[in-house]
């Protein structure tokens, strides 16, 4: 579970990438604003 394990928030900032363990901000901000509106 480290930088190589592309299912960490580790392995995904060291790719460069993003997924459920590290969402893009326009995605986490979408998210927020819905469960704001429930």
């Amino acid at each position: 579970m480290g930088k190589g394990d592309l299912r960490t928030r580790r392995g995904k900032i060291n790719r460069g990438t993003t997924g459920n363990s590290r969402k893009k901000a326009s995605k986490l901000r979408r998210e927020k604003n819905k469960l704001k509106n429930d």
